[in-house]
């Protein structure tokens, strides 16, 4: 029976992915409450294990086993492209570009994620201090760390990994699921 619904469960999130584009989902993470529970418990074992198996050694070490990527030297630290970031594994949608800033440390922050529900911030008490860590909301993917030593208006430095997410350019974001974050970032839809 389990290995019934485990299928049927993977067949119903492969057939939402479809529908969205490829892990375009961003349509779905506007649900509610009750409906991202149900999102939640559609990213099964199965398809995230399908998803982690396409991640690069590097996106796979950050993102599943809380490993760092060197300052200066990834992908997006010096991105001034417009866009959306989202989690690398599930594609839920995480920053705006419109909310990235130069930290000076190497590594992409931001002063607040896309929506309080896209993270969670968990104690991190690993390299002989205390941090604040940021984990994805329905992929559980290690982002990064949270400081309070950003800019106004938060005060906040999401100091994110490159490799945990993907770049969604604004010309793309329409045509993959994520056209409803558009006119956050001034762009008539």
């Amino acid at each position: 029976m389990t290995n019934t619904k485990s299928v049927a469960r993977l067949a119903v999130f492969l057939a939402i992915l479809a529908l969205a584009g490829t892990f375009g989902t961003a349509a779905l993470f506007a649900a509610s409450s009750a409906e991202k529970t149900a999102q939640a418990q559609s990213l099964d074992k199965n398809a995230k294990s399908v998803r982690l198996k396409e991640l690069s050694p590097l996106q796979y070490d950050v993102s599943q086993n809380n490993g760092t990527e060197p300052p200066f030297k990834n992908e997006y630290w010096n991105n001034h492209r417009v866009g959306i970031y989202v989690d690398v594994v599930s594609g839920e949608p995480l920053f705006l570009s419109s909310d990235k800033y130069d930290s000076g440390t190497g590594w992409p922050s931001f002063t607040r994620p896309i929506a309080p529900s896209a993270v969670k911030a968990t104690s991190d008490n690993s390299l002989f201090e205390s941090r604040v860590e940021v984990r994805s909301s329905l992929a559980d993917s290690h982002l990064g760390h949270v400081f309070d030593d950003g800019p106004a208006p938060t005060g906040k430095r999401y100091c994110m990994n490159s490799a945990a997410m993907r770049f969604i350019p604004v010309e793309q974001m329409a045509a993959t699921g994520y056209g409803q974050f558009l006119p956050r970032l001034g762009v008539k839809q």
